[in-house]
């Protein structure tokens, strides 16, 4: 076995250092960044303008979509790339969101598709739901959503939708991989990105309109406070029609879905999908906060100018906090003969037992090609292959004993094991 790269710590996460050519890159995108016009109606306008369609659906978008467009432009300390980005982004978001309209309206039996007792992880990042999701993905007979079919669900007028060697929605998604990996080498030492992974539907959501992946996009308490201050229900029902497309066009009897946005969002999942089998994941927290904070402060050198690590950690802990507790508070909404706590120790201690467990619960056959289809994932992806990245709560201005401290409530509900004590 080849040996592991050592691990890191990441020196510049305020003062981000960069290589000659992507200076020079990032540099001529100004321009673009200052015509920018930052207005709902211009995103939808340049959304037409892009498949030459004119139906968004019902609108549940506007009210988000204007409030996340001001947050970007005000609040953002965005810098030219990362606003010639999160334009782009938005701008796709409305695109795809078209084109699912349009499938529906040529296809209108699309929103007569079941979807079927979905297999849904809901935990926060760093709590081993990407492995889980990738394990339980490698079932032959579940359907997951790739990376590059959550960046563009639909293909565009004019390309090849029917087989996914030859849609160039996946040569797309490579691309992006390949650009990040030169702007930010060590980010697939914490999250390992390949164009066919399985991904969570956070993308789907904001399609949708609504989802505190805009979070991540812009450190905005202003659409934090709006996003948590409204039933996300309609969105969630949305979503689930993207799903019901996405089966339309490329099958799939049953999913497994994933996002740490649905943490908090027990109310809204249970009533879109009231027959799926909800596996929530638990870690210790404190080294939750550290991890995310330091995976948050590494992106943000794409997008803002200057990084703000103290800022990071402040907003995501507070954000790690809100969301603990409303799993705290939701917890008991999820039937027990439909729900699982999984442990981050136990499952790391035997993961394929753990699916296992899923799989009894779920009611879904675990058999010698299911077992093999795992296996042949962890052979070719084996967990830390890139090396790992060395945490500090301290570079966020955060105290440890007040974070365990504030978090223990949590710790005590589920039984999760300390790390680092």
């Amino acid at each position: 076995m080849a040996k592991r790269p050592d691990a890191v710590r990441i020196g510049d996460l305020a003062e981000p250092v960069f290589s000659e050519d992507v200076v020079e890159m990032m540099s001529a995108v100004a321009p673009m960044a200052a015509a920018i016009p930052w207005t709902l109606d211009a995103a939808l306008e340049q959304a037409r303008a892009g498949t030459g369609l004119d139906d968004f659906g019902e609108d549940i978008y506007s009210e988000p979509f204007s409030v996340f467009i001001e947050c970007a432009d005000k609040e953002g300390g965005l810098s030219p790339m990362g606003e010639v980005t999160i334009w782009g982004q938005i701008v796709q978001f409305l695109q795809s969101r078209l084109l699912v309209e349009d499938q529906i309206g040529r296809h209108p039996q699309i929103l007569q598709q079941p979807i079927k007792r979905p297999i849904i992880i809901a935990g926060l990042p760093r709590t081993g739901t990407t492995h889980l999701h990738n394990l339980i993905s490698a079932d032959p007979g579940l359907r997951y959503l790739p990376w590059w079919e959550s960046l563009e669900p639909v293909p565009p007028p004019g390309e090849p939708g029917d087989s996914t060697a030859l849609d160039p929605r996946l040569q797309r998604a490579a691309d992006g991989i390949e650009m990040r990996d030169r702007v930010m080498p060590h980010f697939k030492r914490m999250h390992d990105m390949w164009p066919d992974h399985a991904h969570e539907e956070i993308h789907l959501l904001a399609i949708a309109g609504s989802t505190m992946f805009f979070e991540a996009l812009v450190l905005s308490p202003t659409w934090r406070d709006w996003y948590l201050d409204h039933d996300q229900t309609p969105w969630y029902a949305y979503m689930k029609r993207i799903l019901q497309v996405l089966q339309h066009l490329r099958g799939g009897e049953r999913w497994i879905l994933k996002s740490p946005q649905h943490l908090e969002q027990f109310g809204p999942l249970r009533k879109t999908f009231p027959d799926a089998t909800f596996v929530i994941t638990h870690r210790d927290p404190v080294s939750i906060t550290a991890s995310m904070a330091t995976m948050v402060a590494y992106a943000a050198r794409l997008s803002r100018d200057p990084v703000d690590p103290v800022a990071i950690g402040r907003f995501w802990s507070d954000r790690i906090e809100r969301m603990l507790c409303a799993c705290m508070d939701d917890r008991d909404m999820l039937p027990a003969d439909q729900s699982i706590d999984v442990l981050f120790h136990e499952f790391m201690r035997d993961d394929i037992a753990m699916v296992e467990r899923i799989y009894v619960l779920a009611a879904q056959p675990f058999n010698a090609e299911v077992r093999a289809a795992m296996d042949a994932f962890m052979q070719e992806h084996p967990r830390g292959k890139h090396g790992r990245v060395l945490y500090d709560l301290a570079e966020f201005g955060l105290d440890r004993a007040e974070r365990r401290e504030a978090l223990r409530a949590y710790v005590d509900r589920f039984g999760v094991a300390l790390e680092g004590e």
